[in-house]
C-alpha cells in the first residue's frame, strides 16, 4: 500500500490517485512496486529495479534504501531518473520522470524509529549490492544484528529517496491495441496536457 499524506491537488496527481483507487478496488497485488531506471554517468549505463515507493506527500513520491547501493550511485552521479508503475489489474501504466535527492536525516530518524524491528535489523545488517560467499553470510549478519543492536536507530546509510515528476505519462491499455496516452508536462510552472498516439 501507498500512503498518501496531504496529496498535491494539481490534475496529474488527482488522475493518479483516481487510478490508485480503482487498481485498489480491483485488488492489484504489489500495488507499491515501482520501477526506478538510472544511469550511471561513470558506467555509462542505464539500470533497473523495482522499490516499494512507501509515501506520497503533497508532490513527492518517497521510497527508502541503502545509500551505499549501486542505484544510490547512480542517483549521485546523475539525479534524473524514470519512474514506472504497471497495474495489470486495470492494464495501466503510469510513467514519470523527476530529479531524485536523499530526504532529510531527521527524516530517516524519525521514519526508522517507527518501523518494524526485523525490517530495521535487515536494513543494518545488510551491504546491499556487495558481493557475498554463500546466502548463510546474510543470515549469520541479520541474527548478530537482530540480537544486539538497538533497532530502532537509523544507520547513516540507510534512508528516504524523494522525487518530484516533471512529467507524467497515463497509459491505457485496449485489446483494439488503440491504447489512450495522456501526457501531462510540467513547463513554465504549469502543467501542460497532451495526447500521444498509441
Amino acid at each position: 500500500m501507498i500512503k498518501f499524506n496531504n496529496p498535491s491537488q494539481e490534475t496529474p496527481y488527482l488522475i493518479f490517485k483516481e487510478i490508485y483507487n480503482k487498481s485498489i478496488n480491483a485488488k492489484q497485488s504489489n500495488i507499491d512496486a515501482i520501477t526506478i531506471a538510472s544511469y550511471s554517468s561513470i558506467d555509462k549505463e542505464v539500470s533497473a529495479r523495482y522499490v516499494n515507493l512507501k509515501f506520497i506527500q503533497d508532490k513527492e513520491f518517497i521510497f527508502f534504501s541503502n545509500y551505499k547501493s549501486l542505484k544510490s550511485k547512480d542517483f549521485l552521479s546523475h539525479p534524473q531518473i524514470t519512474a514506472l508503475i504497471f497495474w495489470n489489474t486495470i492494464n495501466v501504466q503510469i510513467r514519470m520522470k523527476a530529479k531524485i535527492k536523499a530526504t532529510s536525516r531527521d527524516y530517516n530518524l524519525e521514519y526508522f524509529a517507527n518501523r518494524d524491528k526485523k525490517k530495521n535489523a535487515l536494513a543494518i545488517s545488510s551491504h546491499q549490492s556487495s558481493y557475498i560467499k554463500t546466502h548463510d553470510d546474510i543470515h549469520k549478519n541479520y541474527k548478530v544484528v537482530y540480537n544486539n543492536d538497538d533497532l530502532t536507530k537509523c544507520p547513516e546509510h540507510w534512508g528516504g529517496y524523494s522525487f518530484i515528476p516533471y512529467y507524467f505519462e497515463f497509459w491505457e491499455g485496449h485489446e483494439s491495441r488503440l491504447n489512450k496516452r495522456d501526457v501531462y508536462e510540467m513547463k513554465s510552472n504549469e502543467w501542460e496536457h497532451g495526447i500521444l498516439q498509441p
